[in-house]
């Protein structure tokens, strides 16, 4: 993961579409990363798109097309609600433009294929005419945290010996006001679920990045405390099953009063891992090990952590690689599938593999 800094000799000029809260932490990084240029904001929300433009003095516009006619950015980050965002990214790859793209892929799963899909196929008529293609990275930045990047090299060293099980929780608070302030956030058809769409996606993908393909899932989601005003799940288990028979149980709530950290706890033959907040190590000999998390001021909510700059300066700086981004859609289809299937496995439908899109 590791890159250079920006070195283009002219700034890369960006634009930011769907002005949510989530855009905030895009906008922010967009300020403190040297050699970006804020270009374009979009959002099909009036009220939105007024409040941006007052904030950041970028030119606005209600159509993408538009934006991406006026404003020729290099780079559109795309912060949409979750059924708008293959729409919007395959608009600005198709036009030649690079992406950064919110979690989820997709908010379903052929949704998720169809990306994946026209990747492939840009990707291959780039190839066909000895140039590059567009750019597409998906953020799931936890993969850069600190205690996720000295896990991960742990356990690909060998050191923490067989993994004999697994535990990963999220659990959060939400408020009554939640889901009628962004009415999409809890409907099935626009945001595609709920915990396991919106609040845990980041914790499926260190599950399987950390621990390898998942193979067989169990689980169940209910709506707790909040079926008067949504649709989706606000609490979820599930029983994750690895490719090497290794299992991860997870539980996820937005029914708490307050914030928890999220945690991923690892029982391993030389040591038990917990990631929470950092890493600690505590080795069967005795030794202890704690891997601080990094801290920074950030116009985002506390819990979305601060790896956001990390991976969007890290995209700018491979765009002049030929090689694809390394979060690539197809490879954060496999958090998707993680979440479909527990669906599925909840409503009583075999779920014999979470990952159907093959990588």
């Amino acid at each position: 993961m590791s890159s250079t800094s920006l070195t283009a000799t002219a700034p890369r000029r960006a634009a930011v579409v769907g002005c949510g809260d989530v855009a905030a932490i895009h906008l922010q990084a967009i300020t403190d990363i040297e050699g970006i240029e804020l270009v374009g904001l979009c959002d099909t929300d009036p009220d939105a798109l007024a409040a941006a433009v007052e904030a950041h003095g970028a030119p606005g516009y209600r159509d993408l097309t538009e934006l991406i006619e006026a404003a020729r950015p290099d780079v559109i980050h795309v912060t949409t609600p979750h059924d708008a965002h293959v729409d919007a990214t395959l608009t600005a790859l198709e036009a030649g433009i690079h992406v950064i793209q919110e979690k989820p892929v997709a908010h379903e799963l052929d949704e998720a294929q169809r990306l994946v899909d026209a990747v492939a196929r840009l990707q291959a008529e780039a190839a066909a005419a000895g140039r590059t293609a567009p750019k597409i990275g998906i953020c799931l930045q936890n993969r850069y945290n600190v205690s996720s990047v000295e896990l991960k090299r742990l356990l690909a060293s060998g050191a923490l010996g067989t993994v004999r099980g697994a535990y990963a929780t999220v659990a959060w608070s939400r408020s009554e006001g939640y889901y009628p302030s962004k009415p999409w956030r809890g409907q099935w058809a626009r945001s595609g679920g709920g915990l396991l769409m919106n609040q845990a996606p980041h914790t499926l993908d260190l599950i399987q990045w950390l621990l390898g393909d998942v193979v067989g899932v169990q689980g169940h989601v209910s709506t707790d405390k909040f079926a008067g005003v949504s649709e989706v799940e606000d609490t979820a288990y599930a029983r994750f099953t690895h490719a090497d028979g290794t299992t991860t149980c997870f539980y996820g709530t937005v029914n708490l009063s307050t914030h928890r950290p999220v945690e991923i706890e690892l029982d391993c033959e030389k040591a038990y891992v917990t990631l929470r907040d950092g890493l600690e190590v505590r080795w069967a000999d005795g030794r202890t090990e704690r891997h601080e998390e990094r801290r920074a001021a950030s116009s985002g909510r506390s819990y979305w952590g601060v790896s956001h700059e990390l991976l969007i300066r890290d995209f700018y700086n491979r765009l002049d690689e030929a090689e694809p981004f390394w979060i690539s859609p197809r490879e954060a289809t496999r958090c998707l599938a993680m979440a479909k299937a527990v669906y599925r496995a909840s409503a009583g439908t075999p779920a014999p593999t979470a990952t159907p899109i093959s990588v």
